[in-house]
């Protein structure tokens, strides 16, 4: 079982949690870019095997947001921080 360290709540069990996925940022301007690219940029991610930041949801507790830098090969956690503090 993984125990996420939610920053208002505490260490809590996986099963309070929803990923909601990989901490990114849009890098195309959506005035000039083409419907494909447009979707290409808010819906695909890299998935790569490794450390990134995935954006957490406590949704059996707080309901607050979050974000936590995770292994997708082992599941350690490293860090984790509060919306806009993900730089």
């Amino acid at each position: 079982m993984l125990i996420l360290p939610c920053p208002w709540c505490g260490p809590r069990e996986e099963t309070e949690f929803a990923c909601d996925g990989e901490v990114s940022s849009v890098s195309v301007d959506p005035a000039t870019a083409s419907d494909g690219a447009w979707a290409d940029a808010l819906h695909n991610r890299t998935n790569r095997k490794g450390m990134h930041r995935e954006w957490w949801c406590h949704r059996r507790g707080c309901r607050q947001w979050f974000w936590i830098e995770r292994d997708t090969a082992t599941n350690q956690l490293r860090n984790s921080g509060l919306p806009g503090t993900e730089s």
